[in-house]
Formats: C-alpha cells, sequence, structure tokens
C-alpha cells in the first residue's frame, strides 16, 4: 500500500499512456507523456499560491492583531472554511477587471511582460525533483538548467517597466534588475560547494547524495549551513519578498514596475512572483535539505512527495514571518549587503567545503571549517556597520 502510495502519480501517468498508445499514433506518444508530466506542475503549485494568498493575510493579520479574509468560505458538509474562499473571489475579479493601457505604452511589449515572467517559473519546476521517480526533466545539467531560466525575468521586468512609459514603472524596473543582478551572484556561488561535494549538476542525484537521514543533509553541515543561511537571504531578495521588496515600495513608488498594469495581467505578476518563490524554495530544499527524502529513515514510509511538500509549507510559513516581522531595507542597505557582505561570504563557504571535502572526519574537522566562516562573518559584519557609522543604538530618557 505504502509503494502503492508513493508512486501514485507516476502509475497513473503510465496508465493515462497505455490507454492513450490505442488510439494515438506513435509519434504522438512522447508529446503526450510530456504533456501528463508538466501538467500536475500547471495544477498544483497555482494551486498552493492561491491557498498562501490566503493563509498569508489571515496570519499577517493575526501577526498584526487584526482579522484577515474571514468572510468567503467553501461550504464542506457542515464546515465553512471562512475566508478559505478568497482567493476564488480574487480570481473572479482579476478576471473581470478592465484592461487599462496607457496611451503612450509599448502595447505588444506591454502585454508580453506579464506573460515573460510566468513562464520562467514554471519551466524552472521542471528540473526539481518533487518526489521518488518525479522529476519532470531529469538533465545532467538541472542546476544549471534552473538559473539560466531564471535569469529570463529580469528581462520582462525591464519589459513591463519601459514599456509603460511612466516614471515609477520605470523606476522600479530599474530597481528590481539591480537588486537581481546582485543577489543573483550570491545566489549562484552558495550552490557552488554542494556541486562539489556531490560532483554534478542533476538536481537528482543531489538529493540522492543526501538519503539516510537529516545528519546527511549538507544543511547539517558547517559550511552547508552557511551556505544554506545566505542561499535562503539571496532568494528572498531575488523573490522581492520583505525586506528586499524594494522594487514594489508602495510609499515610494506606488507598485514598482507594474503600476501600470490592471486586471489579469496584475495577477500574472503576482502569480510569477510566487511561483519563483516556490521554486527558490524548492531548490533550496533540493540543495541543502535533503530533497524527497524524510528526516529519519524510520519516515520513509511516509511518500516522498509529501515530504517535499511538507518542507515547501515550512519555507512558505517562513516568508511570510518575515514580511510580518522585518522592515523594509534602504537600497543603500541593500547593495552593500549583497557586494560587501554576501559576495565575499559565499566565496569563503566554497574554500570551507573544500577543506570539508579533503580533511579527515572528526572534531577537528568541524571546529577548523565553522572558524574559517565565523571569523569572516565577524570581522566582514564589524566592517560593514563601521564603514557607514552604524553602532549600538543607545536610548536617552528625559528626567
Amino acid at each position: 500500500m505504502t509503494e502503492l502510495l508513493e508512486q501514485f502519480p507516476v502509475t497513473l501517468k503510465h496508465a493515462i499512456l497505455d490507454v492513450l498508445s490505442k488510439f494515438l499514433p506513435e509519434w504522438l506518444l512522447p508529446i503526450a507523456s510530456a504533456i501528463l508530466s508538466i501538467t500536475p506542475i500547471l495544477i498544483v503549485f497555482p494551486t498552493i499560491f492561491a491557498l498562501t494568498t490566503v493563509v498569508e493575510r489571515k496570519v499577517l493579520g493575526r501577526i498584526q492583531n487584526r482579522p484577515g479574509p474571514n468572510r468567503v468560505g467553501i461550504p464542506l458538509t457542515n464546515i465553512r472554511l471562512a475566508g478559505f474562499g478568497q482567493f476564488i473571489a480574487d480570481g473572479i475579479k482579476a478576471l473581470i477587471k478592465e484592461d487599462i493601457v496607457p496611451r503612450n505604452a509599448d502595447k505588444v511589449v506591454h502585454f508580453l511582460a506579464p506573460i515573460a515572467v510566468v513562464i520562467p517559473a514554471l519551466l524552472a519546476y521542471s528540473v526539481l525533483p518533487i518526489g521518488k521517480n518525479m522529476t519532470a526533466l531529469d538533465l545532467d545539467a538541472g542546476v544549471l538548467f534552473f538559473f539560466a531560466v531564471g535569469s529570463a525575468t529580469e528581462l520582462s521586468v525591464f519589459m513591463a517597466g519601459w514599456s509603460s512609459r511612466n516614471k515609477y514603472a520605470l523606476l522600479g524596473a530599474m530597481r528590481a534588475i539591480a537588486q537581481m543582478v546582485s543577489y543573483e551572484l550570491p545566489l549562484v556561488l552558495s550552490t557552488v560547494g554542494v556541486i562539489m561535494m556531490t560532483g554534478t549538476l542533476s538536481t537528482t542525484q543531489i538529493v540522492e547524495a543526501q538519503a539516510g537521514g537529516f545528519w546527511h543533509w549538507h544543511a547539517a553541515t558547517p559550511w552547508g549551513f552557511a551556505a544554506f543561511f545566505l542561499f535562503l537571504v539571496a532568494a528572498t531578495a531575488e523573490a522581492n519578498r520583505t525586506p528586499f521588496d524594494l522594487p514594489e515600495a508602495e510609499s515610494e513608488i506606488i507598485a514598482g514596475y507594474f503600476t501600470e498594469y490592471s486586471g489579469f495581467k496584475f495577477a500574472l505578476f503576482f502569480l510569477g512572483e510566487y511561483l519563483g518563490l516556490f521554486a527558490m524554495s524548492g531548490l533550496g530544499i533540493t540543495l541543502f535539505l535533503g530533497g524527497w527524502h524524510a528526516p529519519l529513515p524510520a519516515l520513509e514510509v511516509v511518500p516522498s512527495w509529501i515530504w517535499f511538500f511538507l518542507k515547501l509549507g515550512v519555507f512558505i510559513m517562513f516568508f511570510i514571518w518575515l514580511r510580518g516581522t522585518l522592515p523594509r531595507l534602504r537600497m543603500d542597505q541593500l547593495m552593500n549587503l549583497a557586494w560587501k557582505f554576501m559576495v565575499p561570504l559565499t566565496l569563503i563557504t566554497i574554500v570551507a567545503a573544500g577543506v570539508w571535502r579533503f580533511m579527515d572526519p572528526g572534531f577537528t574537522r568541524c571546529l577548523t571549517v565553522t572558524a574559517m566562516i565565523v571569523v569572516p562573518y565577524l570581522l566582514l559584519s564589524n566592517a560593514l556597520f563601521t564603514a557607514r557609522g552604524v553602532g549600538k543604538r543607545t536610548y536617552r530618557y528625559a528626567d
């Protein structure tokens, strides 16, 4: 029963293919197989996006001591899930709202920009191992493919800002591109240590190398934990999430690069942003947290794809918690953090990973690698604060 549930999506796909083979010519079967592989991606992750929009608003409401969505519900026997029908109402509203395009806008580019945001995010899921034998496109260079398609988002952001013929939209696009380029470098460098240790760019093989329990996960090593932390910060910036949401800072530039978008086009930008966030989270799970493996061998009885989505859920709640907790950075703080702190530290983690690989296992190795990371971390952080003249905050009270 466990094995049946484990491979249920794969078994279902092959069963459908067997039926289709009786009606379709042989040359169409590979196309049908590809469609069956991508259909779950097109259904599952947009559904997670829809539910996340409600969960995020309800959690932020709880953090800020106010009600979140609590009216539109889904009747389910005698239970009414108040608020969890809100995404349906939002979707209907986005579909029927008027599509307003500025008179002077480049209408073709303005139309293509939101589509160009969503497509790279969906392509990134094709190389993520969602479960055992559940990788839509198992490439030998899967990590490289992930970053290659992800970099196309920068072009779509520029398309949106430039085509709008709006100074706020263009300013937001320039901010976004500067931020994405700056944090893409530490994001990629933070994964180099994992690639060095496993000797492969294949996401499937990287997950297989972490089998056997959480102590085999890369995040369980000193260099891996540091690289995972840096990856998490860079991924937050790449996804334009708080505290790195400067491209769409409402108090300064209205809504950034999608200021001149309304209706369903705006919803596509919203969708693309969250899909990119989920894809980054999936890559972090794959590289550092064992992918679809259970934390303990005894828990492998639970289907692998359930473990993947449980870990994804933890990532989503973490990003929601960050949004409700941290204030927005200034632009100079954002750039200084990337170039003066994260880039040097990611390079140091690569060296630390190499030392970990060639030293004999034991306490000495752990202590040496930890010191290689902690000492530069303290020096770089102290230099970053000293250069800006930021000291310890003192509070003075009137007598």
